[in-house]
């Protein structure tokens, strides 16, 4: 069995695409019992975010594999394989850990560092685990990553400055695209982790709101992020009160996942007032076409990536800093992994010596007979002495070959010389 993962990021592929291939993570657990009942694949674990769509599992048939993935995301994303098959990224065995600790490290973030993307991984595993689709190995590779990921922001300063989607984008709004947020309204859309970190960053900002209303779909969690919050200039309200509060809103922040756009371009045409909306969902909750629409002003995650470079400042060191951490605690994993893979089978090789042994020393019992039990034991000493130094050099090459081609090729050769 072998590690893979295949998926849509927006490294490859466009923001048109990646909204297009999102799936809502309440119909996870569907595409991970869709996955194991594939005839390649043995673990998997699912995520789906504004960044990515990725199965990573353990299979059996590479190809084989390849084509049961690809064939869930289509059905999960009711894209056709031909309209994503060019932009798949692929990644085995070895590639599987340094394409994941590098994802977890932020290393393949529009925002590099950014800390949202750990959560999404933890969650992704956590439902794979309550489904039982994430055996040991998978299990041991995410949480190797995320630990990975951790490492990273504590000893290097990847994660300061503007290190998430919220902060990003709330500087982007305020900083360069100069809105005055002082004694302005602002609606947050969503109430999730996301619009959580864009509210407290707006909230922490010198220029001081007169008004931020988060919306939400159900009013229990919008009201659960306001008393988190606790600010009194923050309201909680529901979706349907969305286009009416964006009429006098001088900043809207939509970080909700919908499966069409919350506010139309009808809904826009009502704002008077000079507006800008950051729309960070996918699929897309703001209506893209705000053409003659003068006072209304509109970015996305396509701008937020275009503008992120110049967000970096100082951080490329760090960055080579992060990618030096990522190597070395890849390298770690699949070191630990090789010793794990080898214990098995010096360990089998060792009980057929001791066995082989304890057989012979009962079959020639008879001719013991004169011996006293300090003699036996003597003998028996001897003898597994001699095995242990016939078999120390087998175990010894088992162990340094373990993860390799020709370790593959040992391993296979003892089991048929030893009958293990």
């Amino acid at each position: 069995m072998a590690l893979i993962s295949v998926g849509i990021d927006h490294e490859h592929a466009s923001l048109d695409l990646l909204e297009r291939a999102s799936v809502p993570e309440h119909e996870w657990s569907k595409v991970l019992r869709t996955l194991m009942s594939q005839r390649n694949i043995h673990e998997a674990v699912f995520v789906s975010t504004c960044l990515r769509t990725e199965v990573v599992a353990v299979i059996d048939r590479f190809h084989g594999a390849i084509e049961e993935i690809t064939h869930t995301i289509a059905e999960a994303t009711g894209l056709a394989p031909g309209e994503f098959a060019d932009h798949l990224t692929v990644n085995f065995d070895r590639g599987v850990a340094t394409h994941l600790f590098s994802v977890a490290s932020g290393l393949k973030s529009v925002v590099p560092g950014e800390f949202e993307v750990l959560g999404q991984l933890r969650r992704a595993l956590e439902l794979a685990i309550e489904e039982q689709t994430a055996g040991p190995e998978i299990t041991e590779l995410f949480q190797r990553a995320i630990a990975s990921g951790r490492r990273v922001r504590v000893e290097t300063p990847i994660a300061r400055g503007s290190t998430s989607f919220a902060q990003a984008s709330v500087m982007m709004a305020t900083d360069d695209l100069g809105v005055d947020l002082e004694g302005a309204d602002v609606v947050i859309i969503g109430a999730g982790q996301l619009a959580g970190g864009i509210a407290r960053t707006l909230l922490e900002r010198p220029a001081r709101l007169r008004q931020m209303t988060i919306c939400n779909r159900t009013t229990t969690r919008s009201e659960r992020l306001r008393d988190e919050l606790n600010d009194s200039r923050v309201a909680a309200g529901t979706l349907g009160d969305v286009t009416t509060l964006i009429t006098t809103a001088r900043l809207v922040v939509a970080a909700v996942e919908v499966s069409s756009p919350v506010i139309t371009r009808g809904d826009l045409e009502q704002c008077r007032e000079d507006v800008l909306f950051v729309d960070l969902g996918l699929p897309r909750a703001v209506a893209s076409d705000v053409t003659g629409l003068a006072n209304v002003r509109r970015i996305d995650i396509g701008d937020l990536r275009e503008r992120v470079g110049q967000a970096l400042g100082g951080r490329r060191e760090a960055i080579d800093d992060a990618q030096r951490i990522v190597a070395e605690d890849v390298e770690k994993y699949l070191s630990d992994q090789r010793a794990r893979g080898a214990s098995a089978i010096v360990s089998e090789l060792r009980e057929y010596f001791d066995d082989v042994v304890a057989v012979e020393m009962s079959r020639r019992d008879g001719d013991l007979e004169g011996l006293t039990l300090e003699q036996r034991e003597k003998v028996a000493s001897i003898l597994r002495s001699v095995v242990a130094k016939i078999a120390h050099r087998p175990t010894v090459v088992l162990k340094e070959a373990a993860g390799t081609d020709q370790g593959t090729r040992l391993s296979e050769a003892t089991r048929t010389l030893f009958d293990l």
